[in-house]
């Protein structure tokens, strides 16, 4: 079944994890510990990330961040491609060294931040990289060293994880690990995998029932959240982004689009299509070709066979012009999308 694309949505908390390539271990020492974490604190230093909870573990690592200054797709090229580089160089090997992608959940941060640092945080006790939670808070390869005040890592923002704690320092750090210490005997939580309607209905299992119900709930697997967070993440997408992660399955008819254009621009749809080089018909076929193209999704050869022109025309068109001013008339054009489900 093909992989579902990633949500990289800005200024939200991103739960992230990289696995080696088939489940080979990918810190083997002291070496390949200190690069991850330098690389690590210069995304953090450079203003790319907000870093929260960490682990790194023999075969994957966990990193709950929140992006900033660029997409969480580039920084994790730059952070695992550059560590993948020196980790070859070091070992004197060849190939790649992480799975082809790295796995993002978009998480509600009100709701699961600090659940989120515990559940990473735990990783190395529950491994048995450590042998207790005292033990943990020397541990150099998790955040929770940090949090603690044990090992100083400037990169890591404690202070903001500290604050859902307490309003001071000391108490913050109390109630920090009476929380963690509380989640020891938790176990791995299934209704955390998924949006609202998994964790409300009891699972992906109940999903398909609703479904055939026409049951409006939203959900997605790529988003840890209530109903209202996923449909406020998803509708600060654009709809390029939405078509490309499979969040829209209705769009308008190319018919309607001309419609809506011509009526604007005060042409018939005959001429339009009749490849007529007067000044407001240019204009409308363009306007009809940018949002066909880039706002809702349509290929250039759709556009252009229902125009009457070629490919290379909308194609070079739209990627050289500029965005028209469609306003209100897209709000017109666009048809209500169905509940994602």
């Amino acid at each position: 079944m093909p992989r579902s694309a990633r949500i990289d949505a800005s200024g939200v908390l991103h739960h992230v994890i990289g696995r080696g390539i088939e489940r080979r271990n990918v810190f083997l020492d002291d070496a390949d510990h200190t690069d991850f974490l330098d690389r690590l604190a210069a995304l953090a230093h450079g203003g790319a990330l907000d870093i929260y909870a960490w682990a790194l573990m023999p075969n994957h690592f966990h990193l709950l961040c929140k992006t900033r200054l660029q997409p969480l797709s580039i920084s994790m090229h730059r952070l695992l491609t550059g560590y993948a580089v020196n980790f070859n160089k070091r070992r004197r090997r060849h190939g790649h060294l992480f799975q082809n992608r790295f796995q993002s959940i978009v998480c509600q941060e009100d709701r699961y931040l600090k659940e989120l640092v515990r559940y990473i945080h735990l990783n190395p006790l529950r491994a048995g990289l450590v042998e207790s939670l005292e033990a943990l808070a020397d541990y150099p390869y998790c955040g929770h060293s940090a949090i603690k005040g044990r090992i100083s890592r400037p990169w890591q923002d404690t202070d903001y994880v500290l604050a859902a704690f307490g309003e001071s320092r000391s108490q913050a750090r109390r109630g920090y690990s009476r929380f963690v210490g509380a989640g020891i005997g938790v176990g791995r939580k299934p209704e955390r995998v998924g949006g609202g309607l998994v964790r409300s209905r009891g699972g992906w299992s109940a999903v398909p029932a609703l479904r055939r119900r026409s049951a409006a709930t939203a959900c997605d697997q790529r988003i840890l959240g209530d109903v209202d967070f996923v449909r406020t993440v998803i509708d600060r997408l654009d709809e390029r982004q939405r078509r490309h992660l499979g969040l829209v399955t209705a769009r308008p008819e190319i018919d309607r689009i001309c419609r809506q254009v011509c009526d604007c621009h005060g042409v018939s749809p005959g001429e339009l299509c009749s490849g007529s080089r007067r000044r407001p018909v240019v204009l409308a076929r363009y306007t009809v070709a940018w949002i066909a193209v880039r706002e809702i999704g349509y290929s250039g050869a759709e556009v252009a066979r229902h125009l009457g022109v070629s490919n290379s025309c909308i194609t070079r068109s739209v990627a050289t012009g500029g965005r028209p001013d469609v306003g209100s008339l897209l709000e017109r054009i666009r048809v209500p999308s169905p509940p994602i489900s």
